[in-house]
C-alpha cells in the first residue's frame, strides 16, 4: 500500500504540481488511495445494496434520520458561519482571491474547507439510508454522481488550492445544505411536516447556487490573479453538469 500511495502521489506531483505545504500530514490528505477506495465502497453499496434490501422489509430509521440531519445542518451552519467570517477577516475579493494573501484568515478557511472535504465522506450516508428504506427511486444518477465525485473533487481541491477562489461554492452549499438537511430532519418527524414550507425552492437554491458559482468562478478567468486558471476551468465546467442534471430533475 504504501509503494502504491508514492507511485499514486508522484504521478499527481508531475501533473498538477507541488501541493500545498499547509495540509501536509492532514488527515485523509496525504495520499488519494483513501478516498479513492471509500468512493469505490459507495458505488458498490449502492449497486449491491437494493439487491439485498429486495426481500426485506424496510426499515423506518425515523430517530437516526432526525439525529444525522440535525447534526448535519448544525456542521453546514457552522461551516458557512466560519467561512464567511474568514472572508471577512482575510478581506478576500470576489473577483479572484489566490491562496497566499490572506494571512491568519486563509488558514481559518483551509481548517474549514477540511471539514467540508469531510462532510462529503459523512453524506455518504443519505444514500445508505435511502437503501435501508426501500427508498430506491431516490437514488438516482444525479444523487450518485454528485455524491461520488464532490467527496474526490475537494481532495485534490484541499491538497492544491484549499483556499482563496475555492471559499464561494462550499459557502453557497454550506448554506443551501442548511435548508436541505433541517427540512430532511424535521420531515422525519410526522407532526413537523405540515409546517415544512420550503420543500419546493431547495432545487431552486441549489439551482441559483451553481449559477452563482459560475458567475464568480468565470470573474476568475476574466479578471485574473495568481489563482491557478485551471481549477477555474475545471470548476466552471463541474458546475455546468450539475446544471444539466439538476434541471431536468427539477422539471420531472
Amino acid at each position: 500500500m504504501e509503494l502504491l500511495d508514492k507511485t499514486i502521489n508522484s504521478y499527481l506531483d508531475v501533473w498538477l504540481g507541488p501541493r500545498d505545504p499547509r495540509v501536509k500530514g492532514w488527515l485523509l490528505l496525504e495520499n488519494y488511495t483513501p478516498t479513492f477506495i471509500f468512493s469505490v465502497l459507495y458505488l458498490l453499496i449502492v449497486w449491491l445494496g437494493p439487491k439485498y434490501m429486495r426481500n426485506k422489509q424496510p426499515f423506518s430509521c425515523r430517530g437516526i434520520l432526525v439525529v444525522y440531519n440535525l447534526g448535519l445542518t448544525l456542521l453546514s451552519l457552522y461551516m458557512f458561519y466560519e467561512l464567511v467570517t474568514g472572508v471577512w477577516e482575510g478581506g478576500y475579493n470576489f473577483f479572484c482571491q489566490d491562496t497566499h494573501s490572506g494571512g491568519e484568515a486563509d488558514m481559518k478557511i483551509i481548517r474549514v474547507l477540511w471539514w467540508y472535504y469531510f462532510s462529503k465522506l459523512i453524506e455518504f450516508m443519505d444514500t445508505f439510508f435511502f437503501i435501508l428504506r426501500k427508498n430506491n427511486h431516490q437514488i438516482t444518477v444525479l444523487h450518485v454522481y454528485h455524491h461520488a465525485t464532490m467527496l474526490n473533487i475537494w481532495w485534490f481541491v484541499m491538497n492544491w488550492v484549499p483556499c482563496g477562489h475555492s471559499y464561494f461554492g462550499a459557502t453557497l452549499n454550506s448554506f443551501i445544505h442548511v435548508l436541505m438537511y433541517s427540512y430532511y430532519g424535521l420531515s422525519a418527524i410526522p407532526a413537523m411536516r405540515p409546517y415544512l414550507w420550503w420543500k419546493k425552492y431547495i432545487t431552486q437554491g441549489q439551482l441559483t447556487q451553481f449559477v452563482l458559482t459560475i458567475f464568480q468562478t468565470s470573474c476568475g478567468v476574466v479578471w485574473p490573479c495568481a489563482f491557478p486558471q485551471g481549477w477555474l476551468y475545471f470548476q466552471i465546467s463541474y458546475m455546468i453538469s450539475l446544471i444539466i442534471l439538476f434541471t431536468n430533475f427539477y422539471i420531472q
